[in-house]
């Protein structure tokens, strides 16, 4: 697979290349320059199989050319050990759990897999790698837990003091070894803006930086793979087009979907299911994209005010606003919508929803009442309800349980380092330390 930048002035690479970098020199996020479709009839023939299976079929297809396969192979069923299980939900309504996971989020899939790539390419090559990532939540948790004890790579967590939950902290703050967990006083752009920079700062060549965000093509392509395993759960060629309804923040997960179905997975269409950080929505009704300071929410992975990969969404549409409002429609999920959606859903269904599930469900029962759509919608349910139990409490009057690796989570000391100001002489500073 080759590689380009969505800026166009830096040389196309391999996949290899594109991963252990993660940022393109010119400051653009590398994306595929074409699709190998997959025909329908070859991805129906997968329905049955387990979600390993289905993605070393689909990862194959992708890049395994670059790799020994049946290393490659062991890599990708190593990562995608747990399942990602479609649950019927109402009235045409289905949900997608991704929270199965060590971490109980969807971003497990993806740094997972970076991690065991990651690990087997700085093996072969001898080399290290200092991996920097900027979270809202989740993200930091999985790459993390990912990466752990991975030999040869640092990694350097930055989150927004008290902006994540106490748990999502614990998940990413108390393992020390190779993992610096990077306390900001500021908002997950600050964060994300101090990483963008420091990738692009030639002082730092020799920590030899990498990211593990969804900026990294090697944490957005393993993301794809659940799309369709879903599919394939709710009938594959027998059900059509589906309608995927994506929790929608930094636009990874919302972009990983569009791969999947440029690879040839019948989507009908998608819907960006935002909370009220609401940048996409605004700029699919009005064509102005206007970023802005987040507004923290219960959905607090999703609160992102310049979201990193809207230019590779707007590029795999051809940069065409016509093409985008044509495949995605944007929905904003007030908190009061948020907090009525977990309630109902648990009075009706006896199922319980964490915050970003429910604008997902929020969105597609919305999207079903006002335009008629009656092809399936999946909403992703993107985290364990129980990692928002102060939530969940207040809505539903009980918490969750955590499953039994987590129990203890809140007796774990957090080895954080505090960032005294969010300028970037100060984070450099610390990365040189």
């Amino acid at each position: 697979m080759i590689l380009g930048s969505t800026r166009r002035s830096a040389p196309p690479v391999s996949f290899r290349d594109a991963l252990l970098r993660g940022l393109a020199p010119d400051g653009g996020l590398y994306l595929p320059t074409s699709w190998p479709s997959v025909p329908s009839d070859v991805i129906s023939s997968w329905r049955g199989l387990p979600i390993g299976e289905i993605a070393v079929r689909v990862l194959t297809h992708l890049v395994g050319e670059e790799f020994d396969r049946t290393a490659f192979a062991d890599l990708v069923r190593d990562a995608f050990d747990f399942p990602a299980p479609t649950v019927p939900l109402d009235d045409g309504v289905s949900v997608l759990e991704l929270f199965h996971g060590p971490t109980l989020a969807f971003k497990d899939f993806g740094a997972r897999f970076l991690a065991r790539i990651f690990g087997y390419l700085l093996d072969e090559r001898g080399d290290h790698a200092t991996i920097l990532v900027a979270t809202s939540g989740d993200t930091g948790s999985a790459v993390a837990q990912g990466f752990f004890g991975v030999p040869r790579v640092q990694v350097v967590v930055l989150y927004p003091g008290g902006k994540v939950s106490r748990f999502q902290e614990a998940q990413m703050a108390t393992l020390g070894g190779n993992i610096r967990a990077l306390r900001v006083p500021g908002t997950f752009d600050d964060c994300q803006r101090l990483v963008k920079r420091a990738f692009l700062d030639d002082s730092l060549a020799g920590l030899h930086l990498s990211s593990a965000n969804s900026i990294n093509i090697g944490r957005l392509l393993p993301q794809t793979v659940y799309y369709f395993a879903s599919w394939l759960a709710v009938g594959g060629i027998d059900a059509g087009d589906v309608v995927f309804s994506v929790p929608s923040g930094n636009l990874g997960n919302l972009t990983a979907g569009v791969i999947a179905q440029r690879l040839g997975l019948p989507v009908g269409r998608f819907v960006a299911a935002c909370n009220t950080n609401d940048v996409l929505p605004e700029y699919l009704t009005t064509g102005a994209y206007r970023a802005r300071p987040a507004t923290p929410t219960l959905s607090n992975a999703m609160d992102v005010g310049d979201p990193s990969n809207f230019p590779r969404l707007a590029q795999v549409h051809g940069e065409a606003l016509a093409a985008l409002r044509a495949n995605i429609l944007g929905v904003s999920v007030s908190e009061d919508d948020t907090r009525r959606t977990i309630g109902e859903t648990y009075r009706t269904r006896r199922y319980v929803l964490d915050p970003h599930g429910a604008v997902g469900v929020a969105a597609a029962v919305r999207v079903q009442k006002e335009t008629g759509e009656r092809r399936p919608i999946i909403a992703l349910a993107t985290a364990h309800p129980a990692k928002f139990a102060d939530v969940l409490r207040e809505e539903l009057g009980f918490e969750p349980p955590l499953p039994e690796p987590w129990r203890d989570w809140a007796s774990r000391p957090v080895k954080a380092h505090d960032l005294p100001d969010v300028s970037y002489a100060t984070f450099r500073a610390y990365l040189l330390q």
